[in-house]
């Protein structure tokens, strides 16, 4: 199944998406979309549902994401093109929460940026509290997949100490969504193809199964340094192509870029790049 939230930023309600493409009202069913609420979802009669009229925004679509952990260079052509070395583990870093945003949402270079990049990614939501779980029973303790797009500032990540968070959690940075997709629609995670344009030219194409460390084998090993709860996000590195990797100059994104990106199975995300602005109280997601 396919659920979603949609409508009004800090004001969504729970959704399906049906065959059609057309998004039916859950709220009278469940207040949200979370873990813990999924399970009650799931057993409704779609058909039961009323279809909701125009084409809303699509928000996070699930709620009360606690952490998001992120995985670095997880794909040996894109370690080559960042010129770093092809890891022997996973190289783990977080994304502050701020950080989320809708799927179609405008994504806001921070102030001053000039080295802003773009990393199509397929993010895993977690279902069942996972504490030193085996590679085996891994994916048993997944909720769903998610299209998401890693927005980077490379000058921040790179240039100003070893703290990759500080290049990867400024605000619209982790654009997510349009649908968390349940586990039986995606036979197999580790082989869903990838795409990602900038203004309409083809920038990264991949698929998830050139990964170095599977989904199964991040899950597990995530879940030896912290434990691993209902709602979190994981998301699994992006294949080649990035920004920065551009031959024989990098290319980066600038106000007025347009980014689309699509995984297979998990939706397709638009999203205009504008300058930064001062936000106040706004909420991101």
């Amino acid at each position: 199944m396919k659920f979603c939230r949609y409508g009004p930023r800090g004001s969504e309600k729970p959704g399906l998406v049906d065959a059609q493409g057309r998004i039916r009202d859950l709220s009278g069913v469940v207040p949200d979309i979370t873990p813990d609420t999924l399970r009650v979802a799931s057993a409704v009669q779609l058909e039961t549902l009323p279809l909701v009229d125009g084409e809303p925004r699509y928000g996070v679509p699930v709620k009360g994401i606690g952490k998001i952990v992120a995985i670095g260079l997880n794909y040996e052509d894109h370690a080559i093109e960042s010129n770093l070395p092809i890891p022997s583990e996973p190289v783990m870093f977080m994304k502050a929460l701020s950080s989320l945003t809708g799927p179609n949402d405008e994504v806001m270079l921070p102030k001053d940026s000039a080295h802003s990049d773009w990393e199509v990614e397929l993010g895993v939501v977690i279902g069942k509290t996972c504490r030193y779980v085996e590679e085996a029973d891994a994916l048993d303790h997944v909720a769903g997949y998610v299209l998401a797009n890693d927005v980077s500032e490379r000058f921040n990540q790179k240039q100003r100490g070893s703290q990759w968070s500080k290049g990867k959690g400024h605000d619209t940075f982790c654009p997510v969504g349009p649908w968390l997709v349940t586990p039986e629609e995606i036979a197999d995670p580790q082989d869903l193809d990838m795409s990602l344009c900038v203004n309409g030219e083809r920038m990264q194409t991949g698929n998830t199964r050139t990964m170095i460390f599977s989904v199964r084998e991040v899950i597990a090993y995530i879940s030896r340094y912290m434990t691993l709860f209902p709602g979190d996000l994981i998301i699994t590195g992006t294949p080649p192509g990035v920004g920065e990797g551009k031959k024989p100059d990098a290319v980066f994104l600038k106000p007025g870029d347009v980014m689309q990106l699509s995984i297979a199975k998990l939706g397709t995300q638009t999203q205009r790049v504008v300058a930064w602005r001062h936000l106040g109280d706004e909420v991101m997601a």
